[in-house]
């Protein structure tokens, strides 16, 4: 891990700043867990534009990652680790003793040839995989399952983790990266330590290249358009007046939008500070 700065030989390169790649072992993914992502570009099946600020960017092949980590017993070795375009965090590639191979999201510490397993009665050491009920309290975790078996749905950026807090009854309460404590089932799964290539939230692009090969085109803001295009167009000169909102003309700043009747919010013990 690390980040690093360069000169300032070009104006892209006078504020860039990227990692250092240091941690990553192998420069070609194993073909096994591969297959061609295909771009839509924002568009739907009809050819219609549905999302904007889509389009372009560089070639990629999509990782299968596994994040149910059901294999129970069965260790597995890490043979790589290696850089995924379509995440932020780095990904491990597993070598299990019956011959399997799998890709898991390499946890910060995480080092090729170290052996990780999952199950039940397995130690909570990094990069195991365990049910939420066997985690001690306190333990910082990643890749948190939502329903027992389903696989892992939160806590997989990178340099994210949650905590174990508490246990009550059936359920685990956990604090979430934003803050929020939150009821789990303690069936669920859920794997030890923090989610590695925590300085990628240091690096900055440098320029506005950089954002069209991840696929990003550019954002226009409203108060530039015509009246008949945004809210908050028009007007003579730089007038950018009214309340910030969208084309479509919910407001931006302040709006809950969470449904006030969303069956999850029952397992919420404590919101995210604002």
């Amino acid at each position: 891990m690390g980040i690093r700065k360069l000169k300032p030989t070009t104006p892209g390169q006078r504020h860039k700043i990227i990692g250092t790649f240091s941690e990553i072992t192998a420069d070609v993914p194993e073909k096994s867990l591969v297959y061609g992502k295909r771009k839509s570009g924002g568009r739907n099946e009809e050819g219609h534009r549905t999302m904007r600020h889509i389009g372009g960017g560089h070639k990629r092949r999509f990782r299968f990652i596994d994040f149910k980590r059901n294999k129970d017993g069965v260790p597995a070795t890490v043979k790589t680790i290696e850089y995924d375009p379509n995440r932020s965090a780095r990904i491990a590639l597993l070598y299990y003793a019956d011959g399997e191979k799998t890709y898991i999201i390499a946890p910060n510490g995480l080092e090729v040839n170290q052996t990780v397993i999952s199950g039940k009665d397995v130690a909570p050491e990094i990069g195991n995989a365990l049910p939420l009920a066997s985690i001690p309290l306190g333990t910082v975790i990643h890749n948190v399952e939502l329903r027992p078996g389903q696989g892992a749905k939160m806590v997989r950026s990178a340099g994210a983790f949650a905590q174990v807090v508490s246990r009550e009854g059936d359920y685990v309460i956990l604090r979430m990266p934003s803050g929020e404590t939150r009821k789990i089932l303690a069936t669920c799964k859920a794997t030890i330590g923090s989610v590695g290539n925590s300085d990628h939230a240091l690096e900055k692009s440098g320029k506005a290249g950089r954002s069209r090969w991840l696929g990003r085109r550019p954002r226009v803001r409203g108060v530039v358009m015509n009246p008949v295009d945004h809210p908050m167009g028009g007007g003579e000169g730089r007038a950018s007046g009214g309340h910030p909102r969208s084309r479509k003309g919910l407001y931006s700043k302040g709006l809950k939008t969470r449904a006030p009747k969303k069956h999850s919010s029952k397992y919420i013990v404590e919101r995210r500070k604002k």
